[in-house]
């Protein structure tokens, strides 16, 4: 199983002084916490993309080069590129300059996107919300295979072999497909094959197993290759020195963010006996010790049917600058061997 970190570069105000950092001192923390990944072995690192006060990844690519030019070994990742928003061409180059940076460690992870606002930002309708992302996904696949296409689609103006540049330093750049809780959206990445990104930012584990099912029968009745089919996990995580710590670090951006969402959305604020429920033996939250932390997520595994790769979510303990590069050393230096160590499902 690979072990990773996904990034939103949000930027919080403490909750006690209100106080927000200067979104180029949060930058600068970002970076190092990718190159704290790196050093401690994880895997993979993903920014995410968003187009909110709140967060500093509109341009994850950006980022993600950035990243590549410090690094030597972690796999670099969108989590996940609104494919919907963005032209494939634009987003295909990019992540394929990324990859040339990298020496060949870029990924993308592409999907709809949780929020709406880069819809009216880049002038698109959002009742075109799934046709959109149908057509875009097939363009960018295509891009993949050949560097002349020849692609026609509604939404964008056809290719009639025009050469797209640069390629990739790696044969074919890897595409996951991102994936929230709808059925349609699990049979369309096993029926094309891809691997399968799900975030489950609550509730439990369990019950998303029903829809890996779904997943990965439709990909063996689409004749793909049930090695290809691999299932990584988007979740909330954060590991502390003690199951106390760590949950004592997380909450206060988690119920931040929470909170100013659910206004949005017309949620109940949360409440601690909430979190720490969720954080609990039933709950989706890997936040604990190393020792706890790796237990759910071979437990996690196991509800799914066998995981490729699990992410944390980290960044609402951005708050706790000096608490986050220690939680990324402690996912690498003691969750990471226990996961490694365990026998292969």
């Amino acid at each position: 199983m690979e072990i990773g970190i996904d990034s939103f570069a949000a930027i919080l105000p403490d909750p006690e002084t209100g106080r927000t950092p200067s979104p180029t001192d949060r930058m600068a923390d970002l970076l190092d916490e990718v190159q704290v990944a790196d050093r401690v072995g994880l895997d993979v690192f993903g920014v995410g993309e968003h187009h909110r006060a709140e967060f500093l990844d509109s341009a994850p690519a950006v980022i993600l080069a950035a990243a590549a030019a410090r690094t030597e070994k972690i796999r670099l990742t969108s989590a996940v590129t609104v494919l919907s928003a963005v032209d494939p061409v634009r987003a295909f180059q990019e992540f394929s300059t990324v990859d040339l940076i990298s020496g060949g460690r870029a990924e993308m992870v592409v999907g709809r996107g949780s929020f709406g606002e880069a819809f009216p930002l880049f002038g698109l309708d959002t009742r075109a919300y799934d046709d959109l992302f149908a057509e875009k996904l097939d363009l960018l696949m295509t891009l993949r295979e050949t560097t002349f296409p020849t692609w026609q689609g509604r939404f964008r103006p056809a290719l009639t072999g025009q050469g797209v540049f640069p390629r990739p330093a790696q044969d074919r750049l890897p595409i996951w497909l991102g994936v929230g809780g709808t059925p349609e959206s699990f049979g369309r990445a096993g029926l094309l094959g891809l691997p399968l990104m799900v975030a489950i930012i609550g509730g439990s584990f369990e019950r998303f197993r029903p829809l890996v099912d779904l997943y990965r029968e439709a990909g063996r009745r689409a004749g793909h290759d049930p090695a290809t089919l691999k299932v990584g996990v988007h979740a909330m995580g954060f590991v502390g020195e003690t199951d106390a710590a760590a949950r004592d670090a997380f909450f206060p951006g988690w119920a931040h963010l929470t909170s100013k969402v659910g206004r949005e959305r017309g949620w109940a604020p949360p409440s601690r006996a909430q979190f720490d429920a969720m954080a609990g033996p039933e709950g989706a939250f890997l936040v604990g010790d190393p020792t706890t932390v790796a237990a759910k997520m071979l437990a996690a595994s196991e509800t799914l049917g066998g995981l490729s790769r699990i992410t944390f979510q980290m960044s609402t303990a951005s708050l706790e600058t000096a608490a986050m590069k220690r939680s990324i050393e402690l996912l690498g230096s003691e969750v990471a061997p226990i996961i490694r160590a365990a026998p292969k499902a």
